[in-house]
Protein backbone atom coordinates (compact mmCIF):
# COMPACT_ATOMS: atom_id res chain seq x y z
CA UNK A 1 0.00 0.00 0.00
CA UNK A 2 2.93 2.16 0.45
CA UNK A 3 4.14 1.99 -2.65
CA UNK A 4 1.27 2.62 -4.39
CA UNK A 5 0.49 5.73 -2.13
CA UNK A 6 4.19 6.97 -3.16
CA UNK A 7 3.79 6.45 -6.81
CA UNK A 8 0.58 9.05 -6.87
CA UNK A 9 2.91 11.06 -4.73
CA UNK A 10 5.68 10.83 -7.50
CA UNK A 11 5.51 9.25 -10.54
CA UNK A 12 8.34 9.55 -12.28
CA UNK A 13 10.51 8.64 -8.75
CA UNK A 14 8.64 5.21 -8.10
CA UNK A 15 7.50 4.36 -11.91
CA UNK A 16 4.79 1.70 -11.01
CA UNK A 17 1.85 1.29 -9.18
CA UNK A 18 3.12 -2.16 -7.86
CA UNK A 19 6.03 -3.22 -6.29
CA UNK A 20 7.99 -5.86 -8.20
CA UNK A 21 6.77 -9.22 -7.45
CA UNK A 22 8.76 -12.03 -6.07
CA UNK A 23 9.42 -14.06 -9.63
CA UNK A 24 10.85 -10.86 -10.91
CA UNK A 25 13.06 -10.47 -8.04
CA UNK A 26 14.50 -14.37 -8.16
CA UNK A 27 14.96 -13.60 -11.79
CA UNK A 28 17.16 -10.51 -11.80
CA UNK A 29 18.64 -12.42 -8.37
CA UNK A 30 19.43 -15.52 -10.29
CA UNK A 31 20.66 -13.38 -13.62
CA UNK A 32 23.04 -11.65 -11.46
CA UNK A 33 25.06 -15.04 -10.47
CA UNK A 34 25.36 -13.14 -6.51
CA UNK A 35 27.12 -16.25 -5.00
CA UNK A 36 30.08 -15.26 -6.96
CA UNK A 37 30.19 -11.54 -6.37
CA UNK A 38 32.47 -9.42 -3.42
CA UNK A 39 30.59 -6.15 -4.13
CA UNK A 40 27.19 -5.86 -4.45
CA UNK A 41 25.03 -2.65 -4.69
CA UNK A 42 21.08 -2.03 -5.04
CA UNK A 43 19.74 1.07 -6.65
CA UNK A 44 15.98 1.95 -5.71
CA UNK A 45 15.13 -0.92 -3.51
CA UNK A 46 11.98 0.43 -3.34
CA UNK A 47 10.02 -1.91 -0.64
CA UNK A 48 12.97 -4.29 -0.20
CA UNK A 49 11.84 -7.04 -2.29
CA UNK A 50 14.98 -7.60 -4.37
CA UNK A 51 16.85 -6.84 -1.38
CA UNK A 52 15.44 -9.86 0.12
CA UNK A 53 16.21 -12.34 -2.26
CA UNK A 54 19.98 -10.79 -2.63
CA UNK A 55 20.48 -11.30 0.99
CA UNK A 56 19.33 -15.18 0.66
CA UNK A 57 21.46 -15.70 -2.64
CA UNK A 58 24.96 -13.62 -1.90
CA UNK A 59 28.14 -14.68 -0.22
CA UNK A 60 28.76 -14.37 3.14
CA UNK A 61 31.83 -12.69 2.49
CA UNK A 62 29.97 -9.81 0.23
CA UNK A 63 29.70 -6.56 0.66
CA UNK A 64 25.89 -5.27 0.29
CA UNK A 65 24.36 -1.97 0.34
CA UNK A 66 21.08 -0.18 -1.13
CA UNK A 67 20.60 3.17 -1.57
CA UNK A 68 17.06 4.39 -1.82
CA UNK A 69 16.00 8.45 -2.31
CA UNK A 70 12.38 8.27 -1.29
CA UNK A 71 12.30 8.66 2.60
CA UNK A 72 9.31 6.73 2.59
CA UNK A 73 10.73 3.39 0.95
CA UNK A 74 13.74 3.86 2.55
CA UNK A 75 12.21 3.73 5.86
CA UNK A 76 10.25 0.69 4.66
CA UNK A 77 13.17 -1.53 3.77
CA UNK A 78 15.34 -0.18 6.41
CA UNK A 79 12.81 -1.73 8.85
CA UNK A 80 11.96 -4.58 6.69
CA UNK A 81 15.52 -5.69 6.41
CA UNK A 82 17.80 -4.24 9.52
CA UNK A 83 20.79 -5.63 9.15
CA UNK A 84 20.61 -3.93 5.88
CA UNK A 85 23.02 -0.59 4.89
CA UNK A 86 20.62 1.27 3.26
CA UNK A 87 21.66 4.81 2.22
CA UNK A 88 18.81 7.52 1.89
CA UNK A 89 20.52 9.33 -1.12
CA UNK A 90 20.27 9.54 -4.64
CA UNK A 91 21.75 6.61 -6.69
CA UNK A 92 24.05 9.25 -8.43
CA UNK A 93 25.60 8.97 -5.21
CA UNK A 94 27.37 5.16 -5.93
CA UNK A 95 30.35 6.18 -6.03
CA UNK A 96 30.41 7.86 -2.33
CA UNK A 97 29.42 5.05 -0.76
CA UNK A 98 31.67 2.56 -2.54
CA UNK A 99 34.40 4.91 -1.19
CA UNK A 100 32.78 4.91 1.95
CA UNK A 101 33.51 1.48 2.12
CA UNK A 102 36.74 1.01 0.92
CA UNK A 103 36.29 0.24 -2.39
CA UNK A 104 35.74 1.65 -5.55
CA UNK A 105 34.34 -1.06 -7.66
CA UNK A 106 31.52 -3.01 -7.63
CA UNK A 107 31.23 -6.65 -9.44
CA UNK A 108 27.01 -6.68 -9.62
CA UNK A 109 24.68 -3.19 -9.37
CA UNK A 110 21.13 -4.64 -9.73
CA UNK A 111 18.25 -1.89 -10.18
CA UNK A 112 14.65 -1.34 -10.48
CA UNK A 113 14.76 2.11 -10.99
CA UNK A 114 12.08 3.68 -13.33
CA UNK A 115 14.70 4.42 -16.30
CA UNK A 116 11.78 5.13 -18.59
CA UNK A 117 10.55 7.45 -16.32
CA UNK A 118 13.94 9.22 -16.01
CA UNK A 119 14.55 12.17 -18.91
CA UNK A 120 17.46 12.29 -21.20
CA UNK A 121 20.07 14.42 -18.22
CA UNK A 122 19.07 12.14 -15.42
CA UNK A 123 19.47 8.23 -17.67
CA UNK A 124 23.32 10.10 -18.84
CA UNK A 125 23.99 11.17 -15.25
CA UNK A 126 23.20 7.60 -13.48
CA UNK A 127 24.14 5.91 -16.18
CA UNK A 128 28.04 7.25 -16.24
CA UNK A 129 28.07 7.32 -12.56
CA UNK A 130 27.45 3.46 -12.18
CA UNK A 131 29.24 2.68 -15.03
CA UNK A 132 32.24 4.45 -13.20
CA UNK A 133 31.43 2.07 -10.09
CA UNK A 134 31.11 -0.84 -12.31
CA UNK A 135 34.11 -3.06 -12.32
CA UNK A 136 35.57 -4.45 -15.86
CA UNK A 137 33.77 -7.60 -16.38
CA UNK A 138 30.87 -6.29 -13.65
CA UNK A 139 27.56 -6.86 -14.28
CA UNK A 140 24.44 -4.29 -14.20
CA UNK A 141 21.01 -5.32 -14.05
CA UNK A 142 18.38 -3.28 -14.36
CA UNK A 143 14.30 -4.28 -14.77
CA UNK A 144 12.30 -2.51 -17.68
CA UNK A 145 8.62 -2.83 -17.41
CA UNK A 146 7.01 -4.25 -20.59
CA UNK A 147 4.93 -0.64 -21.01
CA UNK A 148 7.84 1.42 -20.66
CA UNK A 149 9.93 0.46 -23.91
CA UNK A 150 7.69 1.76 -25.93
CA UNK A 151 8.48 5.30 -25.16
CA UNK A 152 10.70 7.33 -26.70
CA UNK A 153 12.57 7.92 -23.32
CA UNK A 154 12.23 3.73 -22.79
CA UNK A 155 13.52 3.41 -26.37
CA UNK A 156 16.29 6.38 -25.63
CA UNK A 157 17.57 3.91 -22.49
CA UNK A 158 18.11 0.39 -24.17
CA UNK A 159 20.11 2.14 -27.12
CA UNK A 160 22.78 3.82 -23.94
CA UNK A 161 23.24 0.57 -22.83
CA UNK A 162 24.09 -0.69 -26.13
CA UNK A 163 26.59 1.82 -26.65
CA UNK A 164 27.88 1.90 -23.05
CA UNK A 165 28.04 -1.91 -22.00
CA UNK A 166 30.03 -4.56 -24.15
CA UNK A 167 27.34 -6.98 -23.96
CA UNK A 168 23.43 -6.41 -23.32
CA UNK A 169 21.11 -9.10 -23.05
CA UNK A 170 17.13 -9.52 -22.02
CA UNK A 171 15.88 -12.25 -19.89
CA UNK A 172 12.70 -13.72 -20.51
CA UNK A 173 9.29 -11.56 -19.89
CA UNK A 174 7.72 -12.31 -16.25
CA UNK A 175 4.04 -12.06 -16.70
CA UNK A 176 3.36 -12.67 -13.46
CA UNK A 177 4.66 -9.23 -12.51
CA UNK A 178 2.32 -6.20 -12.48
CA UNK A 179 3.19 -4.55 -14.91
CA UNK A 180 4.89 -7.47 -17.03
CA UNK A 181 8.49 -6.99 -16.84
CA UNK A 182 12.51 -8.49 -18.06
CA UNK A 183 15.50 -8.32 -16.97
CA UNK A 184 18.15 -6.09 -19.05
CA UNK A 185 21.68 -7.75 -18.01
CA UNK A 186 24.66 -5.42 -18.80
CA UNK A 187 28.05 -6.58 -19.18
CA UNK A 188 31.14 -3.70 -18.74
Amino acid sequence: MKFTKEFFKNPRQIGSLFSSSKNLSRLITDSADLTTKSVIVELGPGTGIFTNEIINKKSDNSLFFAIELNKVLFNQTKNTNPNVIVYNDSASEINKYLSKHGTRHSDCIISALPWAAFDNDLQDELLNELYIALKPGGLFLTIALLPGIIFPSGIRFKKKLIRRFQKVSKSRIVWRNLPPAFVYICSK
